[in-house]
């Protein structure tokens, strides 16, 4: 797991321009390890993230007798063990800092004949677990926890899983997914109805290996008992991580940045309809699909942002590009407000809060609220933030140093290696200078 203290001292300054590629869609890579174990026969992989957020998944299926080869840094041969293949890990499942890997690996081992416990580093010790325990121990499973939080102690149910309908108070793709993951145990069909569609590639992916999934506006459902065959899942790259070096363009007018093979799933592209509708200029390039996933090139040219009132319908399909957008808003010209994002208050950290401190230490006037933030462009100055050790927060604030009066420091640094191993080398051929 990413270890010991990591400080940025981020340059002010830069013309981003040329063409780059990010690393993988984390939560694809997530799903191809746990599916290809899943399924009968090899799945290969290829545009895996090498992140390690998504070894912590691969080392746990391998810890449960699964065959996972490392072909290239970014390519994996699954040798899939089938439904009911999985054997007892010999120790305690350790998944550093992944929210994903803790909640999915919760619904498809809570039907498991061998009992695991799932733990994880310090910040993912602190987040919600509940949102996943309460609807499982519903389809019958045996959930031990930390008051709602890690470690989750999964003991071996008799008779297995009942299906449920389960209506979720919160668009979330691992609350959808874990309990989907539960239903290919269940008897029966199991369904999760959200107050809007969450990102959906869970469903994708299932389809991918030849899983039924019924789904329609908000709602998706699978039938229990079904076969997942070895395929071959190509990773697009992860928008998530295209949203920094979209940022960066943006704010910088006269720029021209081409970002490559991104991932453009339609519940994933909100951070492009929320900077858009601040002015920025995105064109959707060479649209075409990856393994049932839309992909294309975006090329970003910088102009005059302006503030916005954000779209609360928009929150969903851009839920971890808020720390990238907000810093938008401080670069945009009058007051953008956020609504319906209290999201942001259990990921990482409390982004809300993280976010509108750092904010206020460059000299912006943020103001954070119950579900959002009222930000007023204006000036970033030099200073320094802490990410309290939050990827997305460290490498939206790097960007900001673009637009930054002097040199930024940024603390707790050593998570962004989670979600985009060589970050800064890959900011550096876009002229962001980060140094540790």
């Amino acid at each position: 797991m990413s270890g010991g203290t990591l400080n940025w001292t981020v340059a002010p300054g830069g013309m981003p321009s040329g063409s780059v590629r990010v690393p993988g869609d984390k939560s694809i890579s997530h799903r191809s390890v746990m599916l290809g174990s899943l399924a009968d026969g090899i799945t290969e992989v290829t545009g895996f993230l090498d992140g390690e957020d998504c070894l912590c998944t691969m080392k746990a299926f391998q810890a449960m007798g699964v065959r996972i080869e490392r072909v290239t840094d970014t390519s994996l041969r699954v040798h899939g063990v089938g439904l009911h293949g999985l054997k007892g890990p010999a120790h305690d499942l350790d998944l550093g800092n992944s929210g994903t890997s803790m909640r999915l690996m919760s619904g498809l081992l809570a039907a498991q004949r061998f009992p695991t416990t799932l733990i994880g580093d310090a910040s993912l010790s602190r987040r919600p677990m509940r949102r996943v325990i309460d609807p499982l121990a519903r389809m019958g499973a045996r959930i031990d926890s930390n008051d709602g939080k890690a470690p989750l102690r999964l003991h071996p149910v008799d008779g297995g899983l009942t299906a449920i309908d389960h209506v979720s108070k919160v668009a979330s793709a691992q609350v959808k997914s874990c309990i989907l993951l539960a239903g290919l145990y269940a008897n029966g069909t199991t369904s999760v109805t959200e107050p809007e569609t969450s990102r959906d590639h869970t469903e994708r992916m299932l389809r991918a290996f030849g899983v039924e999934v019924m789904s329609s506006e908000g709602r998706a459902a699978v039938r229990g008992g079904q076969r997942l065959v070895g395929t071959s899942i190509p990773v697009p790259a992860d928008i998530s991580s295209a949203a920094f070096f979209l940022l960066a363009a943006a704010i910088v007018p006269g720029s021209d940045l081409l970002l490559r093979d991104v991932g453009i799933n339609p519940t994933r592209t909100g951070v492009i309809d929320i900077l858009r509708a601040m002015g920025a200029s995105i064109g959707i390039e060479n649209p075409r699909t990856f393994g049932g996933e839309p992909v294309a090139d975006l090329r970003v040219r910088g102009q005059g942002l302006r503030g916005i009132a954000v779209d609360p319908a928009l929150v969903a399909s851009a839920i971890d590009e808020f720390p990238a957008i907000f810093i938008a808003a401080a670069c945009a010209d009058g007051e953008t407000r956020v609504t319906g994002a209290e999201e942001l208050r259990v990921k990482e950290s409390d982004r809300i809060q993280t976010m509108v401190d750092g904010l206020t230490a460059l000299g912006i006037e943020a103001i954070g609220t119950s579900d959002g933030a009222r930000i007023r462009g204006g000036r970033i100055g030099t200073g320094q933030i802490d990410s309290h050790g939050d990827h997305r927060v460290a490498m939206s604030f790097a960007m900001a140093a673009l637009r930054a009066d002097g040199p930024i420091g940024i603390l707790d640094c050593a998570n962004v290696n989670t979600s985009f191993p060589g970050f800064a080398r890959l900011a550096a051929t876009i002229g962001v200078e980060v140094s540790a």
